[in-house]
Order: C-alpha cells, then sequence, then structure tokens
C-alpha cells in the first residue's frame, strides 16, 4: 500500500497516479485518529497538553484531516476507474496529474505545520492569507485555497479530457459531471462578507451542501463501479439507480440544506423543507445495493449454492461496500433524522448529538467506500483475479464498524444529556454549559467515546497492516 507496494505486473499510469493518493490518504487518515484521540483525552482532562497542544488546534486538525484525507482518497479513486471506463490507460496530462499531486500533498504538509507550531496570534489581515481564515471547518490560509483550486483545476481537466477521447459510460457521465459540481461549490468558501448571516449561510454551501450533494453522488459512483467490478453487477441496473440518485440528491441535497438554515434569518417555510428533503438523501444508494444484491444472487450467487465457488472478485471490497449502503442509511440518514426536525433542533443544534452524526455519517456514507477502493486499488497492483478477505481484514473491519458505532452511541448518550440538563432545565446559558459538562452521564460517555476511539485505532493498525500485505498473500495463492 504504502512505499513497500512494488507492482508485479504492468499497471497503467492512471493507477500508479491512484496509488500515489491513496498513499497520503493513509497517513492523513493516521493523523486524523491521533489527532481525535488527543482532542478526546483533553475532553476528560483539559489541563492535558494545555498551552503545548490545545484542545483547539488538535480539534482543527483532526476534522481538516479528515476532509483532506478523504479527498485525496477521492481522487485517488477516480485515477483508479478511469482506465477501466474510458479504455484509455494514460490521462491525457499525466505530468501535470503528477504535478498536481506534489503539489497538493506538499500545500497540505505545510498548512498542517503552521496550524501545529502557531496557534496564536493576532488576527490581521496577513493571518487570513498565511496562517488561518478562521472560518469553522475551512480554517486553510487564502494561499492554499487557491492552491487547492488550482490543483483541482488540473485534476479536473486532466479526467475530462481523458472522458472525453475514451468511451463514455453512465457511471463515469454522472463522475465528470459531479466533479464540476464538487469543484464548484468549494468557491461558495473563498469570498469575504461582513454580514455574519449571508457568512453563515454561503459557509453551508460549503461545509454541507459540498457533502450532501456532490459527494453523496460521488460515492454513489464508486459504489456503482464497485458493484460491477467485483461482482459483474448488471451495468444497466447500478447505472439506472446511479440517475436516480443524482435526481434525487442534488434536488434533496439542496433543500435538504434548509435544516441549516434555522438560525440565520431564513424564512420559516425552509424548516420544514429542510428537514424532510435531507432525510432522503442515502435511500438511493441503499436501493441501489439491494436490488444489485438481489439481482447478483438470482442470477450468479446461485454458483455458491453448486458448489462452484465464489463469485466475488474482491472479499475486502465489497464487505467495504456492504458497510457503505447501510452505514451511510444508518449515520447520514437516520442519525441525521435525528435531530433535523426543528421542534427537536432547537434543543440538539451545537450539542455532542451533532457529533454524534458527524462520526457516524462520515464513516458511513464515505470513508468505508474508499478503504474499499484502496482494496481494489492493491489488487490491480499486483495482477490479482481474486482477492479473498484476511484474518487482518476482517479484524480491521469489526474493530473500525464496532468502534466508530461505540462512539456513535456514546455521543448521543453525551448530547441526550446535554439536551435534558443544559438545554431544556437550565435554559442553554453559560453556567448551564459547565453543569452539564461535569454530570455523570456526559463524563462516563466521554469516557466511552475515548475507549470506543482506541478501538477504532486498533482496526487501523490491523486495517494498514492488511494493505501492506494482503496483496502477497493474494498474489501467491493466485499463482498456487
Amino acid at each position: 500500500m504504502l512505499s513497500s507496494i512494488k507492482n508485479s505486473v504492468p499497471v497503467s499510469p492512471s493507477k500508479k497516479l491512484a496509488m500515489m493518493y491513496f498513499r497520503v490518504a493513509i497517513v492523513l487518515f493516521a493523523a486524523q485518529l491521533l489527532m481525535g484521540l488527543i482532542a478526546g483525552l483533553q475532553f476528560l482532562y483539559p489541563s492535558f497538553l494545555y498551552g503545548i497542544f490545545d484542545f483547539s488546534v488538535a480539534r482543527m486538525l483532526h476534522i481538516n484531516a479528515l476532509v483532506v484525507w478523504m479527498v485525496f482518497a477521492m481522487l485517488g479513486s477516480v485515477y483508479l476507474m478511469l482506465p477501466d471506463e474510458t479504455g484509455v490507460e494514460v490521462p491525457v496530462a499525466y505530468g501535470l496529474g503528477k504535478l498536481g499531486f506534489w503539489v497538493l500533498t506538499a500545500a497540505v504538509t505545510v498548512v498542517v505545520l503552521v496550524f501545529i507550531f502557531i496557534q496564536v496570534g493576532p488576527g490581521k489581515e496577513s493571518t487570513i492569507w498565511f496562517i488561518n481564515e478562521g472560518r469553522e471547518y475551512l480554517e486553510a490560509p487564502r494561499w492554499a485555497d487557491i492552491g487547492i483550486v488550482v490543483v483541482v483545476l488540473i485534476f479536473y481537466a486532466n479526467v475530462f479530457f481523458t472522458y472525453m477521447k475514451g468511451k463514455k459510460t453512465g457511471i463515469m457521465t454522472v463522475m465528470v459531471a459531479d466533479l464540476l459540481a464538487l469543484a464548484g461549490l468549494y468557491l461558495a468558501g473563498m469570498f469575504f462578507t461582513d454580514n455574519i448571516s449571508m457568512d453563515q449561510y454561503w459557509w453551508w454551501w460549503v461545509v454541507h451542501l459540498w457533502v450532501e450533494a456532490t459527494w453523496e453522488v460521488f460515492v454513489g459512483a464508486l459504489a456503482a463501479y464497485g458493484l460491477v467490478r467485483v461482482i459483474n453487477a448488471k451495468r444497466e441496473i447500478v447505472e439506472m439507480w446511479l440517475w436516480i440518485e443524482v435526481l434525487m440528491l442534488f434536488g434533496s441535497g439542496i433543500l435538504g440544506l434548509g435544516h441549516h438554515y434555522f438560525w440565520i434569518g431564513t424564512p420559516e417555510y425552509w424548516w420544514e423543507i429542510g428537514a424532510l428533503f435531507s432525510s432522503l438523501e442515502p435511500v438511493p444508494l441503499v436501493a441501489m445495493f439491494v436490488h444489485v444484491l438481489y439481482d447478483w444472487g438470482k442470477e450468479r450467487g446461485k454458483d455458491l449454492a453448486e458448489g462452484k465457488g465464489s463469485t466475488i472478485k474482491n472479499g475486502p471490497t465489497m464487505a467495504w461496500i456492504t458497510i457503505n449502503a447501510f452505514g451511510n442509511f444508518l449515520g447520514a440518514g437516520i442519525w441525521g433524522f435525528f435531530h433535523t426536525l426543528p421542534q427537536v433542533n432547537i434543543y440538539t443544534h451545537g450539542t455532542q448529538f451533532t457529533a454524534a452524526h458527524g462520526h457516524l455519517a462520515f464513516f458511513g456514507a464515505y470513508a468505508t467506500i474508499l478503504i474499499g477502493m484502496m482494496y481494489l486499488g492493491i489488487q490491480d497492483s499486483y495482477g490479482i483475479k481474486r482477492m479473498k478477505a484476511t484474518f487482518k481484514s476482517k479484524m480491521a473491519i469489526v474493530l473500525i464498524t464496532f468502534g466508530v458505532l461505540g462512539m456513535g452511541v456514546a455521543l448521543t448518550i453525551a448530547g441526550y444529556e446535554q439536551v435534558l440538563v443544559e438545554r431544556a432545565e437550565l435554559g442553554a446559558g453559560w453556567q448551564a454549559f459547565f453543569t452539564a459538562q461535569n454530570l455523570p452521564w456526559y463524563i462516563q460517555a466521554q469516557v466511552w467515546r475515548e475507549i470506543m476511539g482506541f478501538v477504532t485505532f486498533i482496526g487501523f493498525v490491523y486495517l494498514v497492516w492488511d494493505l501492506l500485505t494482503i496483496g502477497k498473500v493474494a498474489k501467491a495463492a493466485d499463482e498456487a
């Protein structure tokens, strides 16, 4: 997976580029988990690393590393599927593609080092440009923002012209259209307004519409590609559901954003519109998976019953796609709907309910499918026809899934305590916040969140260990 992997078979330049992105994604994934463990300890022991590595910095790095590792893995996934979907082995601007990768990696490295070593300072015009833009979740300084836009433009041009040169499958058509929207929405967070309501309005377009509309469609395209590759799913079925997902998510994603407009002075009709449509977003993806699985079981899965062996070409990828389909529905759908209705959100907004939803949604909807794509990259790097899950694969799946689900439940309990005491009973004042933080339910929930975080990290260690070794093991089994 990392530099230890040497391609044992000829691999297209596009897929080599994909593996470069995957390697950096894994390193950033590790950083995200480490920052999360530090921030969790600081919840329990506020003096831990105080003045050296403050909670605000650990939290900022935890969230930004999450987004950035996923962006790296997403770009890698596109390069992975590009030759299979278009029939073009070398992207039209392969050299520019490599340059974009190194520029993006260097920019991320510099931004992280600045965040770590310059934690406090005056808020000046130069701070926005070179230190921290100061907008939650979009803290990258302005120079890095511009660099990201340039890199993404290079990436998009590379993918688009390669797509125009080769075959035009439905999956790749959706991907190319979605990438344009994904890049365009990022621009909404790059202009400044001194009106806080207007600023928050556009801020949500990046922070959540970016995720609820374009990322969900992106995941749908990856799931469709993965199912076609792994179990020979019928292309007409996955593409039918993919187009339904495009219609529902671009519509429901935009309208569903209304559930963030409760607090910034927009008309009240956004309350019901936002609550209803945001709950519809995960439906097409799970419907696609269930339909494909039913068709596969009817047409090809019967080979198992007849003793002809498995028809699954990549066991770990199939497992992660399965978790993605239902994890998305659970984390983004059910947990999101828990506190989306305005009558509920007035109490839950800004509590640990939000953190519970965020952990479950990002894991279930995005991390799972991107890990699955990494296993497909390993399979291609070693030229393996069929790759079975190993003990390490299964341990990674069980521990990471159990750990994240445990964190979600623990944070939900903490949020429930906040709603009852801090919001409903004590009226959401400053003193109410600190009172709620010191009650047994809240403290116990944060303890369990940290324990489940360590379980997740152990699962991640198994994941990296498996990615580094499964290729050799599967290659030897394939040859035998």
